[in-house]
């Protein structure tokens, strides 16, 4: 027998016109899914619902009928490929502000749940695989660090909408996979995007000092990292079907706001003594687990994974959003 080449993979891989959905598309994770697979050769195409056009297909997930025809007359942008179904669709539309979900629950779970499940049962039909980000949040962090196999228990009905979410995709759609990954940050439209770039304002105004928790323990993902997860996952599928169910991905440097922040104003050599660490669990707002780190060896034994070191994504991702322009030369020279 010829020894095969070792590139062998990457070549089976490489099938013509792999289609990839992507949910979500406008939004912070979305935005890099949709990037990292038109980088690698995928033909890609994106759907959000406010901030759609005109780079992606206007689409509400609520209603069957779009999400059925956006699955049936997949179209990609400036190419001649009609009517064809996408390979993968990854799912990451879903309101995943906790205080909001408190707030708007059934809004909140006709979006995370139903949606969900019905865009399982239009993918089952198709035979497309469809990866479902869902979140840390369905455990309740007090025994940590957590694998698949984990019974989850979440504490807010943000993370019961995302648990639900998944039972709801896993019921539809018995070759899926649902991917949980942490808190994001990554190329913002506007610091509010994300609960670690938010914090940006509050370090760059030292005159007033600031509180920040130092309770929640998190582990900062950018999202970079998530997506290259889901083209690595996608691709592994094409080759082995037996790649389904659940998976975890993390960044692996676990930090409080409070050391984010002062992660952060290191970073851009700003001053951080303005930032007060909070010690006490917060009494406002949706409740948090305290430390709900996943355990990533699942993928990691499949080769599949990728982590950028804090310090340098939150440099690229803050760097436009620095006020004082004269940092730029201590930081960059």
């Amino acid at each position: 027998m010829p020894e095969m080449p070792e590139n062998m993979e990457q070549e089976e891989v490489n099938i013509p016109n792999r289609r990839v959905l992507i949910t979500g598309a406008t939004g912070l994770l979305g935005r890099a899914v949709y990037k990292e697979f038109q980088q690698n050769n995928w033909h890609a195409v994106g759907c959000g619902f406010r901030r759609a056009r005109p780079k992606f297909e206007q689409v509400n997930l609520l209603d069957s009928n779009a999400v059925h025809h956006i699955i049936y007359d997949f179209q990609v942008k400036n190419t001649s490929m009609l009517n064809s179904q996408p390979h993968v669709i990854v799912h990451c539309a879903a309101e995943r502000r906790p205080d909001v979900v408190e707030n708007q629950p059934d809004a909140a779970s006709q979006l995370n749940v139903d949606a969900s499940g019905n865009l399982a049962k239009e993918a089952a039909a198709v035979g497309a695989f469809l990866i479902y980000i869902s979140s840390d949040y369905v455990f309740d962090g007090t025994n940590p660090p957590y694998r698949e196999e984990d019974i989850p228990s979440p504490l807010n009905l943000y993370g019961k909408t995302k648990l639900e979410g998944e039972r709801a995709v896993l019921e539809n759609n018995l070759g899926a996979a649902v991917l949980r990954i942490p808190v994001l940050y990554g190329e913002v439209e506007k610091l509010e995007e994300s609960a670690v770039t938010v914090m940006f304002d509050k370090v760059q105004f030292s005159n007033k000092s600031a509180n920040m928790d130092h309770w929640q323990q998190r582990f900062p993902t950018h999202v970079k990292d998530v997506a290259t997860v889901c083209r690595q996952l996608a691709e592994k599928r094409m080759l082995d079907p037996s790649i389904k169910g659940t998976f975890h991905w993390s960044g692996n440097e676990q930090m409080t706001k409070y050391e984010m922040a002062c992660a952060i104003a290191d970073t851009f050599n700003l001053p951080s003594s303005h930032l007060r660490p909070i010690t006490d669990s917060p009494v406002l707002g949706a409740q948090r687990p305290r430390n709900a780190q996943l355990d990533c060896s699942k993928l990691e034994t499949l080769g599949i994974g990728q982590r950028t070191p804090f310090r340098i994504g939150i440099k690229e991702s803050l760097w436009p959003f620095l006020i004082d322009k004269r940092w730029r030369q201590t930081v960059f020279h």
